[in-house]
């Protein structure tokens, strides 16, 4: 989704093909200890009688906390993009330092993530572990990707080209905050009768 971590590789890509790679490592030094914290926590944080509960409520805030965000970037895919200024550090501190600031980042874990950590958990550690290390590969793949194609194709980009991946992102997060909010909304259902 376009948000301060993709900005940060738009800008750092146009000057060095491997600044994906960077980023998403910087990326992941925030993100997967954030995994283990969630997972290692949430005993603590919720009583097991009522995880269902939290579950259900994440599930439908991240649901619509995903379709808003689908929303807003359907509404805007024809304004164009804001020039966005990096901090001067090298592209792993970017990662790093544009992660943890990013209030999406860290909203989309207290919903969206704990809902697919614990979700993992339910199936035990190891596949939490295949959760974590596939959920980061594809931050990693997708940033190193994208910096590379963008550093190597920055003169073919329009504006067409542009609306079609936002309307493209647009129906990926409406798809899936629907799935979220749904399925929440079912397991209330059936944990109510």
């Amino acid at each position: 989704m376009p948000g301060p971590l993709f900005a940060v590789t738009i800008e750092k890509a146009a000057k060095r093909k491997t600044a994906g790679f960077l980023i998403s490592i910087g990326h992941g030094i925030v993100e997967i200890p954030l995994m283990f914290i969630i997972y290692y926590t949430i005993d603590q944080i919720v009583a097991s009688e009522t995880l269902q509960i939290v579950q259900i409520t994440v599930g439908i805030i991240g649901g619509v906390l995903m379709m808003v965000m689908g929303i807003r970037i359907f509404k805007n895919r024809n304004k164009a993009v804001e020039n966005y200024e990096s901090p001067k550090q090298e592209s792993l501190i970017a990662g790093i330092w544009t992660t943890a600031a990013n209030a999406g980042f860290i909203l989309w874990w207290l919903t969206i993530g704990t809902t697919l950590v614990i979700t993992a958990r339910n199936f035990g550690f190891l596949a939490f572990m295949v959760f974590a290390v596939v959920h980061w590969l594809c931050d990693f793949l997708w940033y190193t990707v994208v910096a590379f194609l963008i550093y190597k194709s920055q003169r073919f980009w329009s504006k067409r080209l542009n609306q079609a991946i936002l309307i493209f992102c647009f129906i990926v997060l409406i798809g899936f905050g629907a799935y979220f909010f749904s399925s929440a909304l079912w397991s209330a259902i059936i944990s109510s009768q």
